[in-house]
């Protein structure tokens, strides 16, 4: 029973075999002698694939059972989240799957550049080649030549071990403590677990107004949706899809919200070190504005372990002044200056020249 509660649904488990960057492969030798490699693998058309060079140890595995895992570290638990004396509470929180299955060679040139493309938009999905095709002539000999193989899974299992056995209490603890103590990883384990049991929302730092939830940690997806709310705000005018997108991708602060109907109503974004944060693109849906969700959304955002860190917290605004001045913010004029005189300067590159690359809300 106990097992049972940490097993992961197989499509939450292939999901994570997908994106994993690499997989633990073991299999046996002709004489029996196991076999572990790690190998960078993709999934195409339900087996996982793989190439590697035409000898070698990999090659005595083919038509023979094997297993394939992966594993994604969500966070260090340690035993004080749960008990100021004992150390058995410490653990790790994960998620994990293995593949088992059967080794095979794939032989069609076709399907071997399929994977061939399919490792290279995995591990460098920027491009910057040429498509790999089998009659190629840059790549028909190297196509030919390289060992490509698949596992054809015949079971998959998945676990998740993000604290079941826990009561919701105690999980609240935790997610709490992870949320104060802010290590690397920490926020997005955060996320994480809100999403995997939803009653942990109701903790006091992601409180949010009736009918909206708080979300901590955008990422996937969501960074689209982010940069869709924000497109077309008036500090935004000079920037398209792709750079509003890379922006909230690139910033250690992503947080947002979302209404009864999962639709993402609310975000902001913040770049910090423990000096300085500086908050940009708070931007709150029209409909929903004067109901406090950006107060809550601010909230959320000075709470972060990122900016919390910091000394002071910075953002630029046109008419939002009085708002601000709510949760603490004064006008830099206002604040104490160092004893030397100090000019604050900017530099602009691709064509921008007048226009302010810092967000205001």
């Amino acid at each position: 029973m106990r097992r049972e509660i940490y097993r992961a649904d197989e499509r939450h488990t292939r999901a994570l075999l997908e994106r994993a960057p690499f997989v633990h492969l073991a299999t046996t030798g002709e004489d029996g002698r196991p076999i572990l490699r790690t190998v960078h693998a993709v999934v195409d058309e339900g087996a996982l694939a793989f190439h590697g060079a035409p000898a070698g140890e990999k090659m005595e595995g083919l038509g023979r059972v094997a297993v394939a895992s992966a594993e994604e570290v969500v966070a260090s638990i340690p035993s004080w989240f749960l008990d100021a004396e004992r150390a058995c509470p410490a653990t790790t929180y994960y998620e994990a799957v293995q593949a088992h299955g059967t080794l095979r060679i794939v032989s069609d040139p076709t399907r071997k550049a399929r994977v061939l493309s399919l490792l290279m938009a995995k591990f460098q999905p920027e491009g910057g080649h040429v498509p790999i095709a089998a009659d190629h002539p840059m790549y028909r000999k190297a196509v030919a030549g390289l060992l490509v193989a698949e596992l054809a899974i015949d079971r998959i299992d998945g676990k998740s071990k993000l604290g079941q056995n826990r009561t919701v209490t105690e999980r609240k603890q935790v997610l709490t403590h992870l949320w104060r103590r802010g290590a690397p990883g920490d926020v997005r384990a955060v996320a994480l677990l809100v999403a995997r049991f939803p009653e942990l929302g109701e903790v006091e730092f992601l409180a949010a107004p009736e009918g909206l939830h708080s979300i901590c940690h955008l990422e996937g997806e969501e960074l689209d949706e982010a940069a869709r709310l924000v497109d077309g705000a008036y500090w935004l005018t000079a920037y398209g899809h792709e750079d509003l997108r890379s922006a909230f991708a690139r910033s250690s602060v992503r947080v947002g919200m979302r209404d009864e109907h999962g639709r993402l109503v609310a975000v902001a974004r913040a770049m910090a070190d423990d000096r300085v944060a500086w908050i940009y693109d708070v931007l709150v849906a029209p409909e929903l504005r004067g109901r406090g969700v950006g107060r809550a959304l601010m909230r959320l955002v000075l709470d972060h372990p990122d900016v919390r860190r910091a000394r002071a917290v910075r953002l630029t605004t046109r008419d939002a002044d009085p708002f601000y001045r709510t949760l603490g913010f004064g006008g830099l004029s206002e604040t104490p200056r160092h004893p030397w005189k100090s000019v604050e300067m900017i530099r602009f590159r691709g064509g921008h020249e007048g226009r302010s690359r810092r967000a205001s809300a």
